[in-house]
């Protein structure tokens, strides 16, 4: 049985109390596992607006109604209104994840922050940032993370390095095809990626006719035929979480009814040997429906999503 894992970034204080708490019934509701990814320090998002500048971030905008999904009061934040620190407003709500069986792991300490400035940024800069995070789930949680997936799927040559350092046992910081050890200047990281292989609905709706209302179908058209290693499904908790719940509980009904075995990273990791795993070279590059250049899994000469057969 193919094996689809739900992966879900938490970027906001909204997405976290509004969105997780929705996401955490539906789930219960179709009997599976996902993996919570929590960003843990301030909510910045107000900053984003730096991003007009970058090409086609605007269109972007038009096209999947930011304002809808995320508030004029989270958009605000940064700018004219404090951020607030999620980590602290939140971390009851992070608890009651992990505490209804849900695997729980680090998104980032300030996600625009780390978007926006990691690509570029050097070791020190880097684990500062990395460390924040790794230090306020311990508190919130009690216990040293394992899961780490990277917002934006923006990462630097020292994050890779530090997703070993600091003792992951998988993580989620790529796009690509299938899992695989990252090769970051001739050196073997011995931390799993298990990088997102389908798109994004937010990456999908706006282009080629495809809208909320069938996007369902133009998802599950991209699974109808199982892949040996599995899929990997990232979704947002302002999205999925809050006006786009009925797009995925109409997804995790049509993929179990393809037969895959939905369930959380952990199921994933639990069926590799991470000895036995492909090692990849890692660049960066751009994703059909997504501004800027991300992580992603490396064939020599190609591009993941030249190699991506869905």
């Amino acid at each position: 049985m193919p094996s689809l894992t739900l992966k879900v970034d938490v970027d906001t204080l909204r997405g976290t109390l509004e969105g997780v708490p929705r996401l955490v019934e539906l789930f219960r509701q179709h009997r599976t596992d996902a993996t919570f990814l929590f960003s843990l320090g301030p909510d910045h998002t107000g900053w984003a607006i730096r991003r007009v500048f970058r090409r086609g971030f605007l269109g972007k905008v038009k096209r999947t109604s930011v304002v809808e999904h995320y508030g004029w009061k989270t958009l605000l934040y940064g700018t004219l209104l404090p951020g607030p620190d999620i980590g602290r407003r939140a971390g009851d709500v992070m608890r009651r994840v992990r505490d209804a069986g849900f695997e729980t792991g680090i998104h980032c300490w300030d996600h625009v922050l780390w978007q926006d400035h990691v690509a570029g940024a050097d070791r020190e800069w880097t684990v500062r940032q990395m460390r924040k995070a790794v230090d306020r789930y311990a508190e919130i949680f009690g216990t040293a993370a394992t899961v780490h997936g990277a917002a934006g799927w923006q990462m630097n040559n020292h994050a890779l390095r530090l997703t070993e350092e600091f003792g992951f046992a998988w993580c989620s910081d790529s796009r690509g095809t299938h899992p695989f050890l990252p090769i970051v200047d001739g050196e073997t990281i011995h931390c799993p990626q298990l990088p997102t292989t389908l798109p994004t609905l937010d990456e999908l709706i706006g282009v080629d006719g495809i809208t909320p209302n069938n996007i369902a179908d133009r998802l599950l058209a991209m699974t109808q035929t199982p892949r040996a290693t599995g899929h990997v499904f990232t979704l947002h908790a302002e999205l999925e979480g809050l006006r786009f719940l009925p797009i995925l509980d109409r997804l995790l009904t049509g993929w179990r009814t393809q037969g895959y075995r939905l369930g959380a990273m952990r199921a994933l990791a639990g069926e590799i040997s991470p000895d036995a795993l492909p090692q990849h070279e890692v660049t960066y590059g751009t994703i059909p429906g997504r501004t800027g250049t991300l992580l992603v899994q490396s064939f020599g000469t190609l591009l993941f999503k030249e190699k991506l057969d869905v």
